[in-house]
């Protein structure tokens, strides 16, 4: 649920009586709580009494325009989106709105229901704003509080090197099962099949091991799969959760989780190189991915490695709409896509695995998933 459900409380701002009783008709229709004003000192007013999630208002106003009101707003109460009115000859300042933070503008005469449909939607990406900023201080926190820790025992056990070193171990433990519990609590919010990211670890990690990377770099490889679809947190529900086929705007919407993901992660240290194969993890060997259209070495090798590890699981996984594709079945698409969606190097690495192997991780987090639950 997102933070604005069940809050949608408009503040109309217009000079214009009319304009003002048809607009706020017109939201009512659709659920929407609007409180209208005439001018952008009354608006203000009523923001100091109750913030309003929402304003929607001219931009030419006797006394106060519009713009000056959006600098306001957006400088006293963030966390509130803003949509601009304007007339036809007033594009140029309806564009300087946007730079000024306004969520979008609508041009008289409008169409009521574009009126509604902007509403709608600046409300989607408010909460997503808030939701992502909410999360990332909650990430930010939690590697604050380790951070912590580790400085603690680095003054009070200096002398005691085997227990510091001990120490440092279950931390970076502690780092991981936070990070786990994290993609655990995306695997549910995602509907993915129960375990999917623990599994695409695994995996990556043993072809990670074939081509020889080091320690460190099989450590950033595990925490960048197992956190590749964090971004999704920022997607919302409607379309994350639609049951049947995405509209062309939607998957544009779906998409953007690569860079939601790389966004989140980017500013945290210890997860900056991971955050690398969250960006790339889309990208395709022969540059057909997205969001850059990325090719050949350019792809972090993170995301080249979980490129097979990902698909392998997802085709031998059953799935609500079709069965799981047998082991051989799966490895005969890798072979058919060598070259052009995975990375030659990589595939070689993944054959040479024994299959047996694959059967051995699938058991063991099967396993694990019980004894969780």
């Amino acid at each position: 649920m997102g933070i604005t459900e069940g809050i949608k409380e408009i503040l109309v701002v217009d000079d214009e009586p009319l304009i003002r009783e048809i607009i706020i008709r017109k939201l009512s229709e659709f659920g929407y709580i609007a409180t209208p004003v005439e001018n952008a000192f009354e608006a203000l007013n009523k923001m100091r009494e109750k913030s309003y999630p929402l304003v929607l208002s001219d931009i030419m106003m006797p006394g106060m325009d519009g713009i000056e009101l959006l600098k306001r707003l957006r400088s006293l109460y963030p966390d509130t989106a803003v949509v601009m009115i304007t007339a036809v000859s007033n594009v140029n300042i309806a564009i300087e709105a946007l730079r000024e933070g306004a969520y979008d503008y609508l041009i008289k005469p409008f169409n009521f229901e574009e009126v509604v449909l902007s509403v709608k939607n600046a409300f989607e990406r408010r909460d997503l704003i808030l939701e992502n900023r909410l999360y990332q201080k909650h990430l930010e926190a939690l590697v604050e509080n380790q951070t912590s820790e580790i400085r603690q025992l680095l003054s009070k056990e200096q002398e005691r090197s085997s227990e510091l070193s001990k120490a440092l171990e279950e931390i970076q433990i502690t780092h991981d099962a936070t990070i786990d519990a994290l993609s655990a609590a995306l695997d549910y919010r995602d509907n993915e099949t129960e375990g999917h990211s623990q599994r695409v670890v695994r995996y990556s990690l043993e072809i990670g091991k074939v081509l020889g990377l080091e320690r460190r770099n099989l450590e950033v490889l595990a925490r960048g799969t197992l956190l590749h679809d964090i971004g999704k947190i920022g997607v919302p529900d409607s379309i994350l959760w639609k049951p049947g086929k995405l509209t062309d705007e939607e998957w544009v919407e779906m998409r953007k989780h690569v860079e939601y993901g790389f966004k989140m992660l980017k500013s945290i240290h210890f997860l900056r190189d991971a955050a690398l194969i969250v960006q790339h993890h889309h990208e395709r060997y022969d540059g057909s991915g997205y969001p850059n259209r990325m090719s050949g070495d350019n792809i972090v090798i993170g995301a080249r490695i979980f490129a097979i590890a990902d698909t392998y699981d997802a085709m031998t996984t059953n799935r609500p709409y079709r069965k799981a594709l047998t082991d051989r079945d799966a490895r005969e698409e890798i072979k058919r896509c060598n070259g052009t969606q995975f990375d030659p190097k990589i595939t070689e690495a993944f054959f040479q695995i024994p299959v047996e192997q694959w059967f051995n991780i699938k058991d063991d987090v099967d396993k694990q998933l019980r004894r969780y639950k």
